[in-house]
């Protein structure tokens, strides 16, 4: 019903969004995906973790030129020096992807062993206006696909990207494009509870929450490569909280103990 009213609210406004996002669309600079989307981090082990990440341009790494050095690569570093493991991890993500299209054109061609699996959507969703009802519907098309291929393997979401932060966009995309990637997030967040060993980073993305929680002395513009997609800064960030939300739930840890125990090399 929220969603249904400020939908409704919102209908006088999209001539205004559209040549917005337009204008925007030909200033932001079109930055390729990150290079060499696998790696090991840590030394070597007698045990390892099979990291797979999926999704949208986040987690393809665009705005940094290697992998190693966005987020897959920083997740992998702190998951190893906590857990005391190499992290072997691999990337099949594509910049502009939706939820729907993982679960039809990445998940059919995935071949990578995984003892955990992240994912990285949101933002694409939001800007194609897909509805939570929708995005509901397609995040459990996602996870009912992904179980066929790894029956028992954690899955992570992110957190949701911050649309509201994003410099690039106007005030009036930031409102109504945030609001409705806060809405998607809301039903991620109840879409979850219907699936074992699923679990998302609910906590909304300020770049003023990082400032204070991770002592970094920068200005909102440092966050983005782009004045929308992260900033290397941000990759570090992001994947470091993230690093410790998995490492602060005991369910997700146990469950990757499991694995730990089973994947001696």
């Amino acid at each position: 019903m929220r969603f249904a009213i400020a939908a409704l609210l919102t209908l006088p406004l999209l001539p205004v969004m559209y040549f917005q996002a337009r204008k925007i669309r030909a200033t932001v600079p079109k930055l390729p995906e990150a290079q060499e989307p696998q790696g090991v981090s840590g030394k070597t082990h007698r045990q390892r973790l099979r990291l797979l990440l999926l999704g949208e341009s986040t987690m393809a790494g665009v705005g940094v030129d290697k992998h190693s050095e966005g987020f897959a690569g920083i997740l992998a570093d702190s998951l190893s020096h906590h857990l005391e493991i190499a992290v072997h991890w691999q990337v099949n993500a594509n910049s502009g992807y939706t939820a729907e299209d993982v679960r039809s054109k990445t998940v059919p061609n995935l071949d990578a062993e995984a003892d955990l699996i992240v994912i990285g959507l949101g933002a694409n969703d939001a800007f194609k206006l897909n509805t939570p009802k929708r995005w509901r519907r397609h995040i459990a098309a996602l996870i009912h696909s992904l179980r066929k291929h790894y029956p028992q393997t954690p899955i992570v979401f992110t957190n949701m990207p911050p649309i509201k932060e994003f410099p690039a966009m106007t005030g009036l995309l930031k409102l109504t494009i945030g609001n409705l990637v806060e809405a998607l997030g809301r039903a991620l967040a109840q879409e979850i509870t219907a699936h074992d060993h699923v679990y998302y980073h609910a906590r909304t993305i300020t770049v003023k929450d990082w400032i204070e929680r991770f002592q970094v002395d920068k200005h909102i513009d440092d966050f983005f490569s782009d004045g929308i997609h992260p900033s290397q800064l941000t990759y570090r960030i992001w994947a470091q909280d993230l690093a410790q939300f998995i490492q602060a739930r005991p369910e997700t840890m146990s469950t990757l103990d499991n694995y730990q125990a089973s994947t001696d090399v």
